[in-house]
């Protein structure tokens, strides 16, 4: 069995400049956890999850002297104004950029699965040899194709 066998090819991409606004939209929207973020030419540059957004939002801990733990310090109104700044920051600068694992559509599916197993990802893009994303493998997909094709025969 191969990636090709599993891969979803209805794939939505971000591109570096969207705002996290734009992001939170697309995710919402179709209800999905992460995309990968893509240039121009729909090259793989980055990947982006709803777990990337939610630490970027995310109030910051303030340490406050004499106490051993560290508290957050702001009122709900604030709370608000600092997200609704932060929804127009580029995708580009809270994505995962570095170290981006992804696969081809002819590779090994047990070697997809081991990548997503071992480095805890919940989605791996992949990429053809001219280097576009042309699918994305999920666990949950792996997990109901896996039900779907395997079991089921």
């Amino acid at each position: 069995m191969q990636v090709r066998d599993f891969m979803i090819t209805k794939v939505f991409t971000v591109k570096p400049s969207n705002t996290v606004k734009e992001l939170l939209d697309i995710l919402n929207s179709n209800r999905i956890g992460g995309v990968p973020v893509v240039d121009d030419k729909d090259h793989l540059v980055g990947m982006i999850s709803d777990g990337d957004v939610l630490r970027y939002l995310a109030p910051k801990p303030l340490g406050i002297a004499g106490l051993a733990g560290l508290v957050y310090i702001i009122e709900e109104e604030e709370l608000e104004d600092v997200i609704q700044e932060k929804l127009d920051t580029p995708v580009k600068d809270i994505m995962t950029k570095r170290n981006l694992l992804y696969v081809s559509p002819d590779e090994a599916f047990d070697k997809a699965v081991r990548l997503l197993s071992q480095h805890h990802f919940k989605k791996l893009p992949v990429v053809n040899g001219a280097g576009r994303v042309i699918g994305l493998l999920s666990r949950g997909d792996i997990i109901h194709n896996i039900s779907k094709k395997i079991i089921s025969s």
